[in-house]
């Protein structure tokens, strides 16, 4: 009798430049095979076209049958990238029970930016008790709201305790306008309600960016016959669904670097080591302790924001292949800047658009006082996404096409520099320039694009001026190895950056101490200093082992490049488990009375045994429901409880009782 053929995984990774694709299979020992890898150009106007053309392309190469696939899973930095870019949709954010000054807390005015806010009176207590709920202002508002916004998050006063006013002001939003409406509630069950808040505006400015996403693989997956379930990474490396995923789309806030430790574990084996992984927009470095990566209690930071989705103790950098370069400002003798803004390279913008772009960086470099070989092009983003703009950015938009233009023809004047950081800001327009991408092309150790564009781009960068007035490098080929090397030489100091931080140090502090600089220089000296991790480094990214090779005498240790390590995100998609949990929490407003508090409900109880009994019963048919939403039907149900009490004159009193139910299980495939 023939043994059935073990079913193939589809992994896919989304990424700020690359779309990368896996073909897995179970067979072939502990690790299982990777059949075919392959990439494509992430296309951020129309993402199917950047997954279809690494998903056909590995198709092809393994000679599949697409209807053998019986899992889709995918992982995507796009959420992140966002973030540290300040990107997104513009939301208005709802406030019950909140005044102006809580603004100020946990960075939310910083996040808010000019996006709108409403204060409405109401809110709950700490035992779940209701202030007065007055919606009229909000219900005033919406209809201009409904035209300028794309979606809106909803905070009220203490509703972890009780979500009810939450729930009125989030269905009165969707009855007027139809738009998307994220309640804080839904996202987590911390008390803080300003990064309670800012994770739900972040959240939905997020929605239209996954939702296209989503929408994109699965009209793409359609078409080629794959009737296989989609599941998307979490921040905390578990699967969900894609419905889910949708709803929650903060919770992809690192769904790239939790699939690539992931991925890395699967790989090497390794239980103990720093894992760094190199975009193109971002750098990402987390900690493998015992095979499993590191969580943040405390939430995830992205791009300076702490929010309240728990996701791997990841720190990520704005430095990548595609970067932008700058020079240090009025030194002497200028360093090299490296980001934290992601650049579409020049090789990039040469291939696409060909003379478009290198007649304009040769005019430059004739030019008397040479230009900064900078462009500006629309993302294609949909027009509906424009909305809200002023009158200078409405203009300035309108001049820019879908050809790249060069700055110095469209820019008029330095008010409409700001105008533009703006527009990409929203999302609306890339900056095109010289990057670390760029001087990989110069110096001929990347190939994939076009290295005229990228030598022009070099060489108007190194005929800039240092503070005495002489230019900065002599060659095009000498200011690409001063990028690389300043690249190679950033990361060391980011990976021990992250390492002090999690030995309970501030990081970026202890890096940038003098002692730490002359032990990574191996500075020589009557007193020499030198620094090492106890753990390798496995390096992973498309440019790791370019961007990496230099990197054990500065961190002294070795570094690990697996095989495989160009497609990690999307191995550790199709490798992973889907985890979820539900937690409830019984307070006692007044001796006697145990208030229940669990998904959008709230009970009252005479007995502490029978409120934590329903405590537990209700987390534990929430999460069951969660899993079988989440993905999986196989679902194993942890229950925890932890009690918070206090003896008065040998006398046990009951304070709160926090529940915790965690269900984790393979994903459900395709039958």
């Amino acid at each position: 009798m023939t043994a059935k053929p073990k079913p193939l995984f589809l992994g896919i990774d989304t990424g700020g430049t690359y779309t990368d694709a896996v073909l897995w299979s179970e067979e072939g020992g502990p690790k299982g095979r990777v059949l075919a890898k392959a990439k494509a150009l992430t296309t951020r106007h129309d993402l199917a076209v950047g997954i279809s053309g690494a998903v056909d392309a590995v198709l092809e190469k393994a000679g599949t049958d697409p209807a053998s696939i019986k899992l889709v899973s995918m992982s995507t930095t796009l959420a992140t990238n966002a973030l540290v870019e300040g990107q997104g949709g513009r939301v208005a954010l709802v406030m019950i029970g909140f005044s102006e000054g809580d603004l100020a807390r946990d960075g939310l005015k910083t996040a808010l930016g000019t996006d709108p806010v409403v204060f409405c009176p109401g809110g709950h207590d700490v035992h779940g008790n209701a202030a007065k709920l007055d919606l009229s202002g909000l219900e005033a508002a919406l209809p201009e709201l409904g035209r300028s916004v794309s979606g809106f998050a909803v905070c009220a006063y203490f509703a972890t305790r009780n979500p009810a006013h939450e729930l009125s002001a989030r269905d009165l939003i969707r009855e007027k306008t139809g738009l998307p409406v994220t309640a804080s509630h839904e996202l987590s069950a911390k008390l803080g309600g300003p990064r309670r808040a800012l994770t739900t505006l972040l959240n939905a400015r997020l929605i239209s960016m996954i939702d296209r996403l989503v929408a994109a693989t699965e009209g793409f997956l359609g078409k080629r016959g794959i009737a296989a379930p989609l599941m998307v990474v979490r921040g905390d490396g578990a699967l969900v669904s894609a419905a889910f995923a949708r709803q929650r789309p903060i919770e992809t806030i690192l769904s790239g670097p939790a699939a690539s430790l992931v991925g890395a574990r699967h790989m090497t084996g390794l239980d103990d080591a720093m894992v760094s992984d190199i975009g193109g927009t971002t750098t990402d470095v987390a900690v493998l302790d015992g095979g499993r990566p590191r969580l943040d209690p405390e939430g995830a930071t992205v791009g300076g924001f702490r929010t309240m989705v728990e996701a791997v103790a990841m720190r990520t950098f704005g430095l990548g292949g595609d970067s932008e370069v700058a020079l240090e400002d009025g030194a002497l003798t200028p360093k090299i800047l490296l980001g934290p803004r992601r650049l579409v390279p020049l090789a990039l913008a040469g291939l696409v658009h060909g003379e478009a772009v290198t007649a304009e960086l040769e005019r430059q470099l004739r030019a008397p006082n040479p230009g900064r070989g900078r462009f500006a092009v629309r993302t294609g983003v949909p027009d509906r996404l424009a909305a809200g703009l002023t009158a200078p950015e409405a203009k300035l938009y309108e001049a820019i096409g879908a050809t790249p233009l060069p700055l110095d023809r469209l820019l008029t004047s330095n008010a409409q520099n700001a105008t533009l950081n703006r527009l990409v800001a929203r999302g609306l327009v890339h900056i095109c320039g010289f990057t670390p991408s760029d001087a990989a092309h110069v110096l001929g150790k990347q190939a994939n694009w076009d290295p005229a564009a990228a030598r022009l781009g070099a060489e108007l960068f190194a005929r800039r001026r240092d503070g005495r007035g002489q230019v900065i490098a002599a060659t095009p080929e000498a200011i690409a190895e001063r990028v690389l090397a300043t690249l190679t030489r950033w990361s060391a100091e980011y990976i021990l950056e992250t390492a002090f931080a999690e030995d309970g140090l501030d990081g970026a502090a202890t890096v940038a101490h003098a002692l730490v600089q002359r032990a990574v220089d191996a500075h020589p000296g009557i007193a020499r200093f030198s620094v090492a991790l106890d753990r390798p480094v496995i390096g992973l990214g498309a440019s790791a082992p370019l961007h990496y090779a230099g990197l054990p005498p500065l961190i002294g240790n070795g570094c690990v490049v697996p095989e495989d390590t160009d497609v990690a995100n999307a191995l550790g998609a199709v490798v992973g488990q889907v985890r979820v949990s539900a937690e409830a929490r019984v307070s006692q407003p007044r001796e006697g009375l145990f208030r229940l508090a669990s998904g959008q409900t709230v009970r009252d109880f005479t007995d502490e045994a029978a409120a934590i009994a329903a405590a537990q019963a209700d987390v534990r048919a929430i999460v069951a429901e969660r899993a079988k939403d989440a993905g999986t039907d196989s679902a194993e149900i942890d229950v925890s409880t932890e009690f918070r009490v206090s003896t008065v004159e040998d006398q046990r009193m009951f304070i709160e009782a926090h529940v915790v139910a965690v269900a984790s299980g393979r994903p459900r495939i395709a039958v």
